[in-house]
């Protein structure tokens, strides 16, 4: 962070690279990356104006296909996480005091983030030395790129409500476009942060055809959300308890939970997810509109400051998981708990605790 005049600057990043594998199936071992850098300025005036942008350079690496993660489904990928685009962010908000301790919040972006779900898990600090994404992104978090976001919205003291028109649709298979379309998504999303290390937000809204895959379909997501997070230095623990639904307009509900948690201490972190997500048997290439596969994930991980110089810390580390299948995808998997596992390494700034 920095001043030049009346503008504070922050540059912030977070980059993971490894080596991912699992003995699902024919199995398999492939080198992977996750990414993303994210430049912020900010003036103040009577109000506050704060400029956003965020890259991503997942896709040069991992082309459309993206990594290996067993039992993730999206974006018409199956048991493979789709690399987010190069544009993860581009926007202006701008904070107005309105008396009585009230504030107004206006944000515009032709990439963004709708008032729809908890913060996305690549900037969650529960999230933050995991370098794999959940299985219920899609559920909980995935409109975090949205190809054009108008919000409005106002907080008093430790409230916050919020209302946006939106881009509803995924983003296509080519990673370094603006998609822009039509703002015909909208949601709302209420916030409330009762303390210093507490926050909590219901959410809801209707994604107009979001899959390209799935044309015409409409989808009605609801989530909820509380973080725990107590920083510190050189150390912190931050906690996040998370449940997402989808309720499409062709079939019936499925939910998503996850539980994930992060804690940091001198050179050593360890962290840990577990999710239970009811996925779409279509998209496995299996079963019809209303046919739900349950599927679970437990993952452990731990990393260790290898470097610190200049600003920057290095991490190895390491991360081991078993899912938990019913009989179809059992016998698509070749086991009713596949095994993953992945060893990389980690750069980030030293002013990131978690």
């Amino acid at each position: 962070m920095t001043e030049r005049g009346t503008w504070d600057l922050m540059l912030h990043y977070n980059v993971f690279a490894g080596v991912v594998t699992n003995n699902a199936g024919d199995g398999g071992t492939e080198g992977f990356t996750t990414n993303w850098v994210m430049g912020m300025a900010q003036w103040k005036t009577r109000g506050t104006l704060l400029l956003r942008g965020m890259l991503s350079l997942e896709a040069p690496f991992l082309g459309r296909d993206g990594y290996p993660l067993i039992m993730q489904t999206g974006e018409g990928l199956v048991d493979r996480q789709h690399p987010h685009d190069l544009f993860m962010e581009l926007a202006a908000k701008y904070d107005l005091p309105i008396g009585r301790g009230t504030t107004f919040e206006a944000y515009v972006a032709p990439v963004g983030e709708p008032a729809l779900g908890p913060p996305a898990f690549a900037h969650r600090p529960s999230a933050a030395t995991d370098p794999l994404a959940p299985l219920g992104h899609h559920w909980e978090d995935s409109t975090h790129i949205s190809f054009g976001v108008v919000t409005a919205g106002a907080f008093w003291k430790r409230v916050k409500i919020e209302g946006s028109a939106f881009n509803g649709r995924e983003p296509d298979a080519d990673r370094y476009d603006i998609d822009l379309d039509p703002l015909d998504s909208y949601s709302a999303r209420v916030s409330f942060n009762p303390s210093r290390n507490w926050s909590a937000q219901v959410s809801s809204g209707k994604l107009h055809d979001p899959e390209t895959d799935e044309p015409g379909i409409d989808v009605w997501r609801t989530t909820a959300s509380v973080s725990y997070e107590e920083p510190g230095s050189g150390a912190g623990w931050a906690t996040t308890l998370a449940w997402g639904r989808n309720d499409p307009s062709d079939g019936t509900p499925s939910d998503a939970w996850l539980l994930e948690s992060s804690l940091a201490f001198g050179p050593h972190a360890v962290f840990g997810r577990a999710e239970y997500v009811e996925k779409d048997a279509r998209e496995f290439g299996i079963g019809g509109a209303d046919e739900r596969l349950p599927v679970g994930d437990l993952a452990l991980g731990y990393s260790h400051r290898v470097l610190e110089r200049s600003g920057v810390l290095i991490d190895a580390g390491g991360r081991i998981s078993t899912g938990f299948v019913g009989a179809t995808l059992a016998d698509r998997y070749g086991t009713s708990h596949p095994l993953s596992g992945a060893v990389f390494i980690r750069v980030h700034p030293s002013a990131m605790h978690h």
